[in-house]
């Protein structure tokens, strides 16, 4: 991809697989060209390692944080279950938002949860709604557990956010669809690898061993879910997509 920007003439010229398409600069379509260079150049200078939450390091773009906000508010789920832990900050987001709602709790799981997070996470004044596993997300003892923290009459929002090979990914949208409610979301990840191959920090194999392939093949022998991004609840321009690092993430459970 090419983009050739011109603020004097406010053009934008797109050029991409062998066709060129002159944009005006300040349009819907050269802001959504825009928004993904910026955020694949965003995402090689790690921009998402520069915020925290409440104190713990939240390595996420804040576009996405506050999606998952507005979804979690929409859906209302008793619980949020999240793989990957890292320093917890997303944890603590969930746990936050949990509390503003006088309703849920969270679910974390890590392979590994290194002492120091763990003790800053037992440490935050929000933990009272965190519950830590730890060991594969996939393994059957930590699903077992997992299975036997959820009551059969609580909602539930699954967030996978660990190991991002297509292999792994494929496995825990298959082991936690079960418990995600019907009308709730099962949340893929960091599917952005699939655009970030040819950057300097990317790999090759990330075109196709990638989060968004595995929830589209998932999706696509599961009819229960479907990839659907959630509705902006507050929209007074002409956008309808997410600057996102999860592209193609969102499975809505409809059966």
């Amino acid at each position: 991809m090419r983009l050739t920007l011109d603020t004097d003439r406010k053009t934008l010229v797109l050029e991409e697989g062998g066709t060129s398409k002159k944009l005006a600069l300040y349009s819907k379509e050269a802001f959504e060209a825009l928004s993904r260079q910026w955020v694949r150049v965003g995402w090689d200078q790690k921009y998402p390692y520069t915020f925290s939450w409440m104190g713990r390091p939240i390595i996420q773009l804040p576009e996405d944080m506050i999606r998952m906000q507005e979804a979690i508010f929409q859906v209302q789920p008793d619980v949020i279950i999240e793989t990957g832990v890292a320093h917890g900050g997303s944890l603590v987001f969930y746990s936050s938002l949990c509390r503003a709602m006088g309703k849920g709790r969270v679910i974390g799981i890590d392979i590994e949860i290194r002492p120091h997070n763990r003790k800053a996470i037992e440490a935050h004044p929000l933990n009272d709604r965190i519950t830590l596993l730890e060991g594969s997300s996939t393994d059957p003892g930590i699903v077992a557990q997992v299975k036997a923290l959820v009551k059969p009459d609580e909602s539930v929002l699954v967030i996978l956010d660990s190991n991002h090979t297509y292999a792994h990914v494929h496995a825990e949208l298959e082991t936690y669809a079960e418990l995600v409610t019907v009308g709730s979301y099962l949340v893929a990840t960091d599917g952005i690898m699939g655009d970030l191959a040819d950057v300097p920090r990317g790999l090759p194999g990330w075109t196709t061993d990638n989060p968004t392939c595995a929830a589209r093949d998932f999706a696509s022998k599961r009819p229960e879910f479907v990839i659907e991004q959630p509705a902006w609840p507050f929209n007074e321009s002409d956008l309808d997509q997410n600057i996102t690092h999860w592209p193609g993430a969102w499975l809505r459970r409809n059966l």
